[in-house]
């Protein structure tokens, strides 16, 4: 298959390992259905209709919480798509942990020599899988878009692929962040009741000779409306005098702005910084 300048066709792995992959994907979606069962979470999506149903997908999401990809996986999966995400090199680390997210075709991504992650994302976008990055590179502490790397943004222009947009939200009330430096990272909270949304937005083009800080920056903006439009939703607000850490300081939430964010906030160096969302 042909698509723009690039041939989106490149060598399969032997079916065996395929399938293989594939069971160990349906296993854990079916272990992570369970555990949101137990916590009675309502998952919910909309726009899915902007994720192509077969062919190379290129997807881009929000990050405010380790969970993010179980939620954004299951919406996938409602269009008929395994995603495949790309993630910390460092999730890798336990033995078993590694060997499944290997089989279930992710990414490590070591931001300190991010090319490797590229080639891989570009390879399985070329045997026309669904790829999601989280291109903040990491979550944000104040619960906007933070910086953006410009990786997803030249994977579109270099396949001539467009870019859709996720914005997720409700997962930081499932798994809290920190409130300062020296602490240590919070563990999940088992409060039951929560409700997650996802939302897929139109797909953003790059034109084949387009600017990646300009793209980068307009895929910032899109993400920020998207997010903006779920953290908007009556049941995901804060009640009057809440004390909602879980909620963006220009929203009415008491979670760090933008500004006293970035002592928590980890963003490599190359990344685009924001044009768009809260200027504090």
């Amino acid at each position: 298959m042909a698509l723009g300048r690039t041939t989106l066709v490149g060598p399969r792995r032997p079916s065996s390992v395929l399938l293989s992959g594939e069971r160990t994907y349906g296993a854990t979606v079916g272990l992570g259905r369970l555990a949101l069962r137990a916590l009675q979470v309502t998952s919910r999506w909309s726009g899915e209709e902007h994720l192509p149903e077969r062919g190379p997908a290129l997807l881009a999401s929000n990050h405010v919480a380790y969970p993010d990809f179980l939620f954004v996986g299951q919406a996938g999966l409602a269009r008929g798509r395994r995603l495949r995400f790309l993630a910390r090199h460092d999730v890798w680390d336990p033995p078993v942990v590694g060997r499944a997210m290997t089989a279930m075709r992710h990414v490590p991504v070591d931001r300190r020599a991010p090319a490797g992650a590229y080639l891989a994302a570009r390879s399985l976008l070329r045997e026309g899988e669904a790829v999601c990055a989280f291109p903040e590179a990491g979550v944000s502490h104040s619960y906007t878009v933070r910086a953006l790397m410009p990786g997803v943004a030249a994977l579109a222009r270099e396949l001539a692929l467009p870019v859709v947009p996720v914005a997720v939200w409700g997962t930081q009330r499932l798994w809290p962040l920190r409130r300062e430096a020296h602490e240590p990272a919070p563990r999940p909270a088992l409060a039951r009741g929560r409700t997650v949304d996802v939302r897929f937005g139109p797909a953003l083009h790059v034109a084949p000779d387009a600017d990646l800080s300009t793209s980068t920056a307009a895929l910032g903006a899109r993400l920020t409306g998207l997010l903006e439009e779920l953290q908007r939703l009556p049941e995901h607000r804060p009640r009057p005098g809440e004390q909602a850490r879980w909620h963006p300081h220009h929203l009415g939430g008491t979670a760090p702005t933008r500004a006293q964010a970035h002592r928590l906030d980890e963003v490599p160096r190359t990344a685009v910084r924001p044009t768009w969302g809260p200027l504090g």
